[in-house]
């Protein structure tokens, strides 16, 4: 009696349920996918953080978004090694906090300049 490792179970089947070693089991060969769990997925907390921290910064005259701006670089760096994932997230933080900071130093600056106008007897 030849092996068929497709055909069905016979009762007087020499190999009983088991496949002999080198042959591929009645569906086929199996692919490899290494061994163990799969990796966790990789975080994303800092570029989290530079997005909430830069959107924020609306609301905190642009203090938090000093921070939003530091921690979306840290994350773009941890991206970069491929330690950290969320590159968009990290991404719109930096422009979103340079953006808020760049809008209130304007406003700051307009501020100073109404005051300084307004010292000088800009009521004649």
């Amino acid at each position: 009696m030849t092996y068929d490792p497709y055909s069905p179970k016979q009762p007087g089947d020499p190999y009983g349920q088991q496949q002999p070693y080198g042959q591929p089991g009645p569906y086929g060969q199996q692919p490899m996918y290494g061994y163990g769990y799969p990796p966790p997925p990789k975080s994303q907390t800092n570029a989290i953080l530079a997005l909430v921290l830069s959107l924020v910064g609306f609301a905190t005259c642009g203090v938090t978004a000093i921070v939003g701006v530091i921690f979306g670089h840290i994350a773009m760096g941890k991206i970069k090694r491929g330690e950290e994932e969320g590159h968009g997230m990290a991404l719109a933080g930096i422009i979103i906090g340079y953006v808020v900071i760049v809008g209130w130093l304007l406003v700051v600056a307009l501020y100073i300049v109404a005051i300084v106008a307004a010292v000088n007897g800009g009521y004649r």
